[in-house]
């Protein structure tokens, strides 16, 4: 099927489900202010959900530096469609997320996943059983490094940095669970997870796969950001106090088949023994963030390695910085420094580093946005001038 046929068929299925759903006498529909989305909720209060959508116009174009070669793109480079709400209770609450873009899509082309189309990005269910501990069951994201877990809507760059496309846990499927407390002022909010090891949307999986086990602690000894600031790019919120924020994650991926363990390509094993290879991963994330009356400081580190290294994986380590200010006309001027480097001959990771300066004005919040930056990559195989311009809308 065709990505325009597919796409129509999906949209207006959804208009018309939203058409039926609020000329019902039994639903009531609002629609707060842009940015918000749709909010529909049953006359008897028993389920609610809210619709959205957002997609990202870029532009790109890159300079070898080397061949004196310029090449260019221009695309959409994600569409989203959003549904989350509650039901029955409002402690059990969901979330849904398609990808309808190209670049979302085409992670399904692989037999791993029936070569089919991958539109699924979230499904999960959170039920907030006690106080403030919350079960997450379905796919979603993991809880690793901060720069993936912030929506690729609120990002503070065109895009996120070298460090998360090398080394990301991404998005699997199993349990999670949540809670945060307070020691005095100081806010501590934990996480645990078991998933499947293999990322999202497989129907084969590796028949030697073990399972994937996740923890992260956070630390805020000055309190909570503003609307949960730690958790998106730049201080749009322009802290009136200092904020800080350190999450640690460790990571552990047994018999990963793949890669970089929910990410990459399947690793096949042409011995014959079995279908794939299998590489333990152990990964450790260390991330902060900083923001006070404008600015914003963050920063990244990340170590991959196996007790059991195989030829193709991603061992390596990463990290990164940034820093930006947001002046008063909502308009950002922000600088990241990235390096990666491999652990071993036999990582598929090669050593890159890259400077980008990066502007920003935000028209409205995250919601409305021209992004653009420029950056200077050196990596092993070239050395290039990268330039974006990026328009965000979402609804």
């Amino acid at each position: 099927m065709e990505f325009n046929s597919f796409f129509y068929k999906i949209s207006i299925a959804i208009l018309l489900s939203f058409f039926f759903l609020t000329t019902s006498s039994s639903q009531s529909l609002s629609i707060d202010s842009f940015g918000e989305g749709i909010y529909l909720k049953a006359q008897d209060s028993s389920f609610s959900t809210k619709f959205g959508l957002r997609f990202q116009t870029l532009y790109s174009g890159t300079q070898d530096l080397e061949k004196s070669e310029w090449r260019e793109s221009l695309l959409i480079r994600r569409y989203r469609l959003k549904f989350d709400g509650y039901v029955l209770d409002p402690r059990i609450v969901y979330k849904i997320e398609l990808g309808l873009s190209n670049r979302d899509t085409r992670a399904g082309a692989i037999p791993e996943s029936g070569e089919t189309a991958s539109i699924i990005l979230d499904a999960v269910i959170k039920w907030n059983f006690a106080g403030n501990w919350v079960l997450w069951a379905g796919q979603t994201k993991l809880p690793g490094n901060r720069e993936r877990v912030i929506s690729s809507q609120n990002m503070q760059f065109v895009d996120r940095s070298l460090v998360n496309a090398s080394y990301t846990l991404d998005r699997d499927i199993g349990l999670q669970l949540h809670h945060k407390f307070h020691i005095n002022r100081v806010l501590i909010k934990h996480a645990i997870a078991i998933s499947e090891g293999n990322g999202r949307n497989l129907i084969a999986t590796n028949p030697k796969s073990g399972r994937e086990y996740t923890g992260r602690i956070e630390f805020l000894p000055m309190g909570a950001f503003t609307n949960k600031g730690d958790y998106f790019g730049s201080d749009l919120m322009r802290e009136a106090t200092p904020k800080l924020s350190i999450g640690i994650t460790g990571d552990y991926n047994n018999n990963a088949a793949r890669s970089r363990g929910n990410l990459g390509s399947f690793m096949i094993d042409t011995t014959g023994e079995a279908d794939y290879l299998a590489s333990n991963l152990a990964t450790i994330m260390i991330d902060g963030v900083l923001k006070y009356k404008g600015l914003s400081i963050s920063s990244e580190y990340v170590h991959r390695d196996s007790p059991n290294r195989k030829d193709g994986y991603g061992y390596g380590s990463g990290i990164f910085g940034a820093v930006g200010y947001l002046f008063p006309s909502n308009f950002e001027i922000a600088g990241r420094y990235t390096k990666i480097d491999p652990v071993s001959v036999l990582s598929s990771i090669n050593p890159a580093t890259e400077y980008t300066l990066g502007f920003s004005w935000y028209i409205r919040n995250h919601d409305f946005k021209i992004q653009s930056d420029i950056s200077h990559l050196t990596s092993a195989s070239r050395e290039s001038i990268v330039f974006r311009v990026q328009c965000e809308l979402a609804i």
